[in-house]
């Protein structure tokens, strides 16, 4: 299925918080977004990693989204190398997204770095 929009965050919630007004205000313009979260968030300290999965799947039916993803990279050890620049391309290839939004690469969280890599 191709997208109009493809949105990658280190964690569950990362997107909602980050650009989901973004997404919501393009969906409603007729655009397809999806979402691929990289981990499941399975380090954090507001809930766990199936919390935050009910979390995500109730955030994607608000918001309309038309894919979501989890790509299952260890939650707090991200790193750019082979095996996830391989999951990340194949999502990408899956999708062929026009836009592609991502953490910043100057946020303080070491994931939010990574990830946006």
């Amino acid at each position: 299925m191709k997208l109009d929009i493809l949105a990658f965050g280190a964690h569950p919630d990362d997107i909602e918080l980050s650009c989901s007004g973004t997404i919501l205000k393009a969906i409603h313009q007729g655009k397809k977004a999806g979402v691929v979260d990289l981990s499941k968030g399975e380090l954090g300290t507001r809930g766990t990693a199936e919390t935050r999965a009910i979390e995500a799947a109730n955030a994607s039916a608000i918001l309309g989204l038309s894919a979501r993803e989890n790509l299952e990279i260890e939650d707090g050890f991200m790193e750019y190398n082979k095996i996830n620049l391989a999951k990340i391309i194949s999502v990408i290839r899956k999708y062929q997204p026009e836009i592609v939004l991502c953490n910043s690469i100057s946020d303080r969280h070491p994931d939010h770095r990574n990830a946006s890599k």
